[in-house]
């Protein structure tokens, strides 16, 4: 790796963060009259903490981390967004990331008017590795890693990631959004032995919590230190704050819901092979199931006007033909699957 000086936009390096009211005093007081809040309807009169020292707090103990190591974004695209613009200077330099994946990696991009150089997964959904490295050059700065893969619901090759963390010279952005569903162990514990990587988590997915947009971003201090001199100052309200403090207590439930959902897939992927027009279940390690059928659109809008609403992922490389399910309830998936048996071959 490169030092992080030397891959940080210039601007960035020379960047003095603003400085809140809640930064200049963080301790117990009797009265605040430092930041030109009301004095009324407390608790949600005042600025949350900038830093969500309580949230990281639980976070880090539960993931066996340092909280030094985590940003707290509004979902992980926030995180992702913050990436490009610490790292990317733009009309410059450029970014490499697998084909297909999570969309948002090249929507960033294009905001930020960053070049992405896609390279293609193998046709079993692997890293190809030879390729993502003969795609980087000495403008490239990041490159972005999808395990379990979006949509192809994949874990992707332990040494294929641990080569691309040991042998590109920028920062290796390592999403794990889905990791609670695979059988595979998050990359956490590698953080302190590579100190280019990035891991991004979620509460959308296993916590059950997309709706509070709260998403992880795990790296070395200094990186981290990048991220919080250049966010918004309050960036993650108090409400947000509440959920997840209570939300990480209740870890044990969420251990249940994983469970429930992993029975479900099973369910759901005997079901569909059993479908004379479905080609193919791919295997999964998250909570959704990439299906090739014989007519995607026509399936998908049959289920359309069954109310039954699924992702019709045919325009994406190397998924032509092929349906995204997510795995619901066990309810919903019998809805789905009598209507499945019931769609006029």
């Amino acid at each position: 790796m490169k030092p992080l000086n030397q891959l940080l936009r210039s601007n960035i390096k020379n960047l003095k963060p603003y400085s809140s009211a809640r930064d200049e005093y963080t301790g117990e007081a009797a009265v605040f009259l430092d930041a030109n809040e009301n004095p009324y309807n407390q608790p949600y009169n005042r600025y949350p903490d900038p830093y969500q020292r309580k949230v990281k707090e639980k976070i880090a103990a539960l993931k066996g981390i340092d909280a030094a190591q985590i940003f707290l974004g509004n979902g992980s695209d926030e995180p992702i967004d913050l990436l490009f613009r610490a790292f990317c200077e733009p009309g410059v330099d450029n970014v490499v990331s697998i084909d297909p994946t999570y969309g948002m990696y090249q929507v960033a991009a294009d905001i930020n008017n960053v070049e992405v150089r896609k390279v293609l997964l193998t046709e079993d959904f692997e890293l190809n590795t030879d390729g993502l490295l003969a795609a980087c050059d000495e403008h490239t700065k990041l490159l972005f890693i999808c395990s379990p893969n979006n949509p192809t619901g994949n874990c992707l090759a332990e040494a294929d990631i641990q080569r691309l963390v040991s042998e590109f010279e920028g920062i290796v952005v390592l999403d794990e959004a889905y990791i609670d569903f695979a059988p595979e162990k998050s990359w956490l514990s590698k953080l302190g032995a590579n100190p280019n990587l990035v891991i991004l988590q979620t509460f959308s997915k296993a916590w059950g919590m997309a709706g509070i947009r709260l998403g992880m971003a795990f790296a070395a201090p200094e990186l981290i230190k990048v991220l919080s001199n250049i966010k918004y100052p309050y960036n993650i309200n108090i409400l947000t704050q509440e959920k997840a403090l209570e939300l990480l207590e209740r870890a044990d439930e969420k251990q249940k819901w994983v469970e429930l959902l992993l029975k479900e897939r099973t369910y759901l992927k005997e079901v569909l092979l059993q479908l004379n027009y479905v080609q193919k279940v791919y295997p999964s390690d998250a909570n959704y199931l990439l299906v090739r059928v014989d007519d995607a659109r026509g399936v998908y809008d049959y289920l359309v006007q069954k109310q039954i609403i699924i992702r019709d992922r045919s325009s994406v490389a190397l998924c032509a033909g092929c349906l995204r399910i997510t795995v619901g309830t066990t309810e919903e998936n019998k809805q789905l699957t009598e209507a499945l048996n019931m769609y006029p071959k």
